[in-house]
């Protein structure tokens, strides 16, 4: 954080007030008043500007300096910075002058001092920002993304900025956007002005594999897209990936070891700068606590394989009847991951070589056969948090797997060729951002954790 903000001709925040401002120094504040409370002889105001979580209080000896100030109002204040005897605040303003830089309509404003359910902020979504849960939201994304760059960098990856559009479907599962042009005759959704069928990226680990063939580490912060019609709250169709690719990894040991790490740094980022924010979360959910210090310690996430997760849940199901019953060679569903996670071992969790039948074509396969060199971490709450895997890298290999899935002929020459230059075993992985601030959130829907949700049926804004 910059020592001195003023040099950049910026008003101060709340935050840096309250932290650095001497008792009894004269202060301005600016932000949007919460709460109005007059009485008899004095008058109170709440006043925040989305830098803390719970705003400023305003002290008013003269209550008619209160006269027009109304929730959501936006307000510039000049006074006394005071210690408060409030309780969860350490300090106040006894107000010297009030101006009231924007006007707010008190009798239609929606957002009251009242508890407002999740579903109704997000039918306000251009004022839930000034909500303390989705303020909160904010920050936390901010810091956590800030972490994640920090432990990259430290870590001497290179960023890369992969591509929203795309001429391929990483995932092969057809849930993508097809982009058209203005006035297109096409019937086929394929887009004249690119001359080819072109889509919305669904993951832009393709793309980083050929910065891998060239840097030993590689990673990239970027939307993707999907094309779900799912309406749970544990789908978008606009999202955040962090996704990473690792040259001369022989194994999953050190991917396992990276991702691991990766979660406990950010989390511990967290702990050192949005600890606020998190207590926020966790005040009431004893549970949510111990589960972000259980991540954020040097402790490691329990590994299991997918062969033994099987077997783990058809004990379980002895007892508890899956609605889908596990079986080997069908993939877990989420009441299994939540099982696995939550319960049986209630701490994240590797789960590794999945039948190679259920995963995608780039995915190293097992001496068994069977298996593919891959892993998924489930954590309680959002279930699986990330999944990797190490690549193919012979170009016979997944050449003649490409041909045998019946993918376009030549649509992945690029790809293929990668293997033909210098190829060299790696591996990699992808994280859903509002997956991991879920976690350390406890919030149920990825839609209260994105600024702004799109899904099936909804794109406001």
């Amino acid at each position: 954080m910059s020592k001195d903000i003023t040099k950049l001709g910026l008003v101060p925040t709340l935050q840096r007030i309250i932290k650095t401002g001497a008792l009894g120094s004269e202060v301005t504040v600016s932000g949007w008043v919460r709460s109005v409370r007059v009485q008899k002889r004095i008058a109170f105001a709440e006043v925040s500007d989305g830098s803390t979580p719970r705003g400023i209080q305003i002290i008013m000896d003269d209550p008619h300096m209160a006269a027009g100030l109304t929730t959501g109002c936006s307000v510039e204040i000049k006074g006394l910075l005071a210690e408060s005897p409030g309780r969860g605040q350490s300090k106040e303003i006894q107000a010297k002058n009030i101006s009231i830089i924007g006007g707010s309509d008190p009798e239609t404003y929606p957002l009251q001092k009242k508890h407002h359910s999740m579903e109704f902020l997000r039918e306000i979504g251009y004022l839930r920002p000034r909500s303390q849960t989705i303020g909160a939201v904010a920050r936390l994304r901010s810091h956590a993304e800030m972490g994640l760059h920090r432990f990259f960098h430290e870590n001497e990856f290179v960023r890369v900025h992969t591509p929203a559009i795309t001429a391929n479907d990483c995932e092969g599962g057809g849930e993508t956007f097809q982009l058209t042009t203005p006035g297109s005759e096409s019937t086929d959704s394929v887009s004249d002005f690119f001359g080819k069928r072109v889509n919305l990226t669904v993951s832009g680990q393709l793309h980083l594999e050929i910065y891998n063939n060239a840097f030993k580490r590689v990673y990239n912060f970027n939307q993707a897209f999907r094309a779900e019609p799912s309406q749970t709250g544990r789908h978008l169709s606009e999202f955040w990936m962090v996704e990473a690719e690792c040259a001369f990894v022989h194994n999953l040991d050190p991917l396992l070891g990276l991702v691991e790490q990766m979660v406990q740094s950010t989390t511990r980022y967290l702990l050192d700068n949005a600890g606020d924010e998190l207590g926020f979360f966790a005040q009431k959910n004893e549970a949510l606590a111990l589960l972000v210090q259980r991540v954020a310690s040097s402790e490691p996430f329990a590994r299991i394989t997918y062969t033994e997760a099987i077997d783990i849940l058809q004990k379980a199901d002895a007892l508890q009847k899956f609605v889908f019953r596990p079986r080997w060679g069908q993939d877990l569903q989420s009441e299994h991951e939540r099982y696995l996670a939550t319960k049986h071992f209630n701490c994240p969790v590797f789960v590794t070589d999945y039948p190679a039948e259920i995963k995608p074509f780039y995915m190293l396969p097992n001496t068994d056969g069977k298996t593919v060199a891959c892993m998924d971490l489930l954590v309680p709450g959002p279930c699986e948090l990330l999944g990797g895997s190490l690549r193919e890298h012979d170009f016979e290999r997944i050449s003649h797997k490409i041909r045998s899935l019946g993918i376009e002929e030549g649509s992945l020459d690029w790809y293929t060729s990668l293997r033909k230059y210098g190829s060299v075993p790696h591996g990699g992985f992808g994280m859903g951002f509002e997956r991991y601030i879920q976690m350390v959130t406890g919030l149920e829907s990825v839609r209260d954790i994105i600024p702004f949700p799109r899904h099936a049926g909804r794109c406001l804004y």
